[in-house]
């Protein structure tokens, strides 16, 4: 089973409520034992005399990325599930400039502040005084500036992104980087805090635990390098058993009367993927899909985008048949996106419920390959005529090419002759059911 617990193990809101109190409270006997109530103690780093708080807050965070790294690989966590905080690039940089100084002016951060509190210190009370008035004022004074405040967003961001390499390979730089910087700590704390002379000075831990808590790290980032991201069939295996019944019953595999239905509906925003080669979507295609490569579809940085969409978003794959599509859907739904579903049939189906002009082309009259065309098309058409549009399909009836284009000819003038069908009446289950985006948040405290 793969975190979050609150997800996977479908906990109440009670129960999360009580988990993550115990955690706090943990979490703030664990700072208080450290000595982190203490204000000297948070300064000194900044003297360069007690470098405590810099290196358990970055062991912590560099010990969890390299294991977050490791579960994921190993399918042992569904980092889909977890959140990460957007990235507002300047806003961020002004804001941490601010919250240094007053660290550096308080002797708290806002965890420790509460730490110190709880203890009846009377420094970390009036610091958490004082950080509550500063929330309340910013909140009042937030539309002054509430352009900058917004500007630079970058969504969720990670390094192996922004650098174009894989998570492994960026965990060997992090750990490589908090080695280094643990290790100008102890020197710092030498020299400035013990008053050590050069000769005193030295780089390497001493202790054998040291030693083994960088062994362990290292081995770890090492590993998940190895293992590499998980690739598009690693993650459907993961959700196999259960994804995999949604197939079986065909509960993801929409009519196109109702994808046309959905089209109409403004409280709905539909996203109609095209996984069909470009040809083929040059071909014939409804209007306002898109057309996107299965390849493209295992780049977790585009479903990325599609994850940040609206929450009333509705997604459909779509293929000539069903084959290529329900591919297309195996790798949205094992990324985590909701709301993704297949159109029952393919284009083949589309064009029995929502026949084209006789100009358009014609039925192949004969048995086709898997997902390959079941009708002759006579040139390119893209999105033309009313069977492309499938909001217009559904409540009127395809018009034939000649007259569409000669708006003052007559029947008689057709060269494809006229092609009057009965609107669809077909009947059809619906499959679609929306699900709301579950709110999740995160941060430091």
């Amino acid at each position: 089973m793969m975190g979050p617990f609150a997800r996977t193990m479908e906990w109440s809101t009670t129960t999360v409520y009580i988990v993550s109190f115990l955690i706090g409270v943990g979490f703030g006997g664990v700072l208080e034992m450290a000595g982190f109530g203490d204000s000297r103690k948070l300064t000194g780093q900044f003297y360069l005399k007690d470098m405590t708080v810099l290196k358990v807050m970055f062991g912590a965070v560099v010990m969890t990325a390299v294991i977050l790294g490791m579960f994921s690989s190993f399918g042992w966590i569904d980092m889909t599930q977890v959140w990460i905080n957007p990235t507002y690039l300047w806003p961020g940089i002004a804001g941490g400039l601010a919250m240094g100084v007053g660290f550096m002016i308080g002797g708290f951060c806002p965890g420790t502040s509460v730490v110190s509190a709880a203890t009846l210190k009377i420094d970390g009370i009036v610091f958490l005084v004082g950080a509550g008035m500063g929330i309340f004022l910013f909140g009042l004074t937030l539309p002054a500036f509430e352009g900058f405040w917004l500007s630079s967003n970058y969504g969720h961001l990670t390094l192996p992104e922004v650098f174009h390499t894989s998570t492994g390979t960026m965990l060997l730089f992090v750990a490589a980087m908090g080695l280094f910087s643990f290790m100008l700590a102890e020197v710092a704390e030498a020299r400035f805090g013990d008053g050590k002379n050069e000769e005193e000075l030295r780089l390497l831990p001493r202790r054998l635990a040291s030693w083994a808590a960088v062994g362990l790290l290292v081995l770890a980032a090492v590993v998940t390098a190895a293992k590499g991201d998980p690739s598009p069939s690693d993650l459907w295996a993961r959700i196999a058993p259960e994804a995999g019944k949604l197939l079986e019953d065909r509960s993801v595999y929409a009519h196109p009367l109702e994808v046309a239905e959905l089209t109409r509906d403004t409280n709905v925003y539909t996203v109609i993927l095209d996984v069909r080669p470009e040809a083929d979507y040059n071909l014939f295609h409804l209007r306002n899909s898109r057309s996107v490569s299965l390849d493209r579809l295992a780049d977790a940085a585009f479903v990325k985008t599609l994850a940040a969409m609206p929450a009333n978003t509705v997604f459909f794959t779509v293929s000539w048949d069903e084959k290529a599509a329900t591919e297309a859907w195996k790798r949205l739904k094992a990324r985590g996106l909701p709301n993704v579903y297949i159109v029952e049939g393919g284009i083949n189906r589309w064009h029995e419920v929502f026949p084209p002009p006789p100009c358009l082309g014609k039925p192949a009259g004969e048995p086709h390959a898997d997902d390959t065309p079941a009708y002759t098309y006579f040139r390119a058409v893209g999105d033309c005529c009313n069977t492309a549009y499938p909001e217009l399909a559904y409540k009127e009836i395809p018009t034939d090419c000649y007259l569409e284009m000669v708006h003052d000819a007559s029947e008689a003038h057709s060269a494809a002759g006229v092609h009057v069908p009965e609107g669809p009446k077909m009947p059809f289950v619906h499959k679609v059911k929306l699900v709301r985006k579950k709110a999740v948040t995160g941060g430091c405290g």
